[in-house]
């Protein structure tokens, strides 16, 4: 079978491709309205939501540009994987029911029109669009970035498309995605998680007992062999050192509360009841996902390290790298395949509330009423992809720090603004705007300008200390707002 093995993984990812056509003409039967495009009729089970809750966290991100930064620093990147998990359960407890129940009170499409509803406020509906706008660019590249290479990682092994680039790899990734999002929206990216997902959790326990053999004494013996070459990679803290590790357990665990991609599927459920049972599914289906993270990228450094397998020409080849030489054919497809289902699904979100914050919110909040909402959201949903796509192939980073920067551009913005604001009366829509203003000042300052802060004090942490800060000190001194009866209702709830 080894010889077939590449045709294989080729025949996966086709079978993948052709299933991807046929849920966006099915969702594109479902997408009659612009509610139905962005919040899939507010009608989604527990399974659909929990394992679209869970997937959208892992994604691209997680499955190849997790791998390439354990390979690259060692255990530092289980701070964040590890503690996504806190970050499930504090969503769940703050926004599970009361961002279901703005959802419900004020007939929302998007996070910024729950926001505009809690505030009253029309520049807090703005800015917090603008800040989704551009911390989907930094996410949205990381999913196509992750797709691209995996394309490129797996057809260049073949003699016809040895020399394919990168650019093509991009392209044909984008024109895919492209059909996929714009006939069905964010219904056909929940669906799709659905399978996904169950997929992916099957697949990675597979993986895990796959590297767990691939050396005879198993993981034992790959600590061995890292331990030999840099003792501080396989220490608690990895290459990066403590506190950086400590700034992505603050950023990754109490910023997962702040992902819109993820929050705003706790918009789209049946029932406000069925958080309490979306939460551990979510929570069960990550942990398992999440052994493929950290397996791969431990074992990869010890192939390369003793010899057996050559050196990668990048970090976030790691993952295919391993699954195309190291699992078993059938299993490597299926989860190549699987991949593709998380990135595009993710990526589909992504688009999803880019598209809202562009022609919905932005113009909302300006007092502008944007006709053929539909027709309008699928032409942003192309634009936008063209713009990630470019982001993706000129910003010249790895897809797990393109994917830290999107997580930390968000966190700094909506946490303040969303996790503590709609849990606490006393925030005012000023201190709001301060927060989002001051997070996204940080954020791309740092970023355009190489800043590098002391210590490898992540970036998003950093911004989102900024932001909290701001939002608790600026309320805290404002005279207290006067809240909407209803609005105040939910509140209580």
């Amino acid at each position: 079978m080894e010889e077939f093995r590449h045709p294989i993984i080729l025949t996966a990812l086709a079978i993948y491709m052709l299933l991807c056509i046929a849920v966006g003409i099915w969702a594109l039967r479902k997408t009659k309205s612009a509610q139905d495009f962005f919040m899939a009729g507010r009608d989604l089970g527990i399974m659909v939501t929990a394992f679209a809750v869970f997937s959208s966290t892992l994604s691209g991100f997680g499955f190849v540009g997790g791998p390439g930064l354990v390979y690259k620093m060692g255990m530092s990147s289980v701070w964040m994987v590890v503690v996504a998990s806190l970050g499930f359960n504090v969503s769940f407890l703050l926004l599970g029911k009361r961002l279901r129940l703005f959802a419900e009170l004020g007939n929302t499409l998007s996070l910024p029109d729950a926001v505009a509803l809690r505030y009253n406020s029309k520049s807090t509906q703005f800015l917090t669009a603008l800040a989704i706008v551009l911390g989907v660019l930094g996410y949205l590249a990381t999913q196509i970035l992750a797709m691209a290479l995996v394309l490129q990682d797996i057809l260049s092994e073949m003699t016809a498309w040895s020399a394919i680039s990168v650019e093509m790899c991009v392209l044909i990734s984008c024109s895919i995605l492209l059909f996929y999002s714009v006939t069905g929206g964010i219904v056909a990216s929940v669906y799709t998680d659905l399978i996904q997902g169950g997929v992916m959790v099957v697949a990675a326990i597979l993986i895990f007992f796959t590297v767990l053999y691939t050396y005879d004494g198993g993981f034992t013996e790959i600590s061995s062999i890292i331990k030999a070459d840099d003792p501080e990679a396989i220490g608690p803290w990895g290459t990066l050192g403590m506190i950086g590790c400590l700034s992505w357990l603050f950023v990754f665990g109490l910023g997962g509360s702040g992902q819109p991609h993820v929050i705003t599927k706790m918009m789209m459920n049946k029932k406000i009841s069925d958080a309490r049972h979306i939460l551990p599914v979510s929570i069960v289906g990550y942990f398992f996902s999440a052994l493929l993270w950290i397996s791969i990228g431990l074992v990869m450094r010890a192939l390369v390290l003793d010899g057996t397998h050559p050196e990668l020409a990048s970090p976030d080849m790691a993952a295919s790298q391993f699954l195309q030489y190291y699992a078993h054919p059938i299993l490597a497809g299926v989860v190549f395949a699987g991949l593709f289902a998380a990135i595009m699904s993710t990526a589909d979100a992504f688009l999803n509330i880019g598209t809202a914050a562009i022609m919905h919110d932005i113009p909302k909040a300006m007092g502008i009423d944007v006709k053929n909402k539909l027709l309008v959201a699928r032409v942003t949903t192309c634009l936008i992809t063209i713009f990630a796509a470019l982001f993706a192939l000129y910003s010249g980073d790895l897809v797990a720090i393109l994917g830290a920067f999107g997580w930390g551009t968000f966190a700094a913005a909506i946490v303040p603004t969303v996790t503590i604001g709609f849990n606490w009366k006393r925030a005012t829509f000023q201190a709001a705007n301060v927060a989002i203003i001051s997070s996204l000042l940080v954020n791309f300052c740092l970023k355009l300008f190489k800043i590098q802060l002391p210590y490898n004090i992540d970036t998003g942490a950093f911004s989102l200390i900024v932001s909290l800060c701001l939002f608790i000190g600026i309320s805290l001194f404002s005279k207290p707002p006067k809240l909407d009866p209803d609005v105040e209702a939910v509140m209580d709830f």
